[in-house]
């Protein structure tokens, strides 16, 4: 069993920053990709940026130059830096990894519960 925990969103104006968490915890012998989500009311989640277990990363046209995805292999965290935040930036981030739980054991994506990120005009 893992357990994804989110945290760090909140309400900000536009044009301000926030920086999202999410720590993976549990049953943990790799972890692949991580990435971060998001949906807002009324439409499909939609993948914001992710990162590979090497390091590469790939962003959502609507982000790029704004927002970094980074992550801590040695605490099984991945982080969203987000700058020159837009009101259409608001929605429920989620994030998402890739973990094996043993070395004979299947990928399973694991999803975390979701934090609002708000930013008002």
């Amino acid at each position: 069993q893992v357990q994804l925990v989110e945290s760090g969103g909140g309400l900000v104006q536009a044009g301000g920053s926030l920086r999202l968490s999410c720590a993976a915890s549990g049953s943990i012998f790799s972890i692949g990709t991580m990435g971060w989500y998001r949906q807002a009311p009324g439409k499909r989640r939609e993948l914001v940026a992710r990162i590979t277990s090497g390091g590469s990363t790939n962003y959502a046209d609507s982000v790029k130059g704004r927002f970094t995805i980074s992550r801590d292999n040695a605490k099984n965290t991945v982080y969203l830096q987000m700058n020159s935040l837009k009101p259409e930036d608001t929605a429920v981030y989620y994030c998402n990894a890739d973990v094996r739980a043993s070395s004979w054991s299947n990928t399973i994506r694991s999803w975390g519960q979701g934090t609002q990120v708000t930013v008002s005009s």
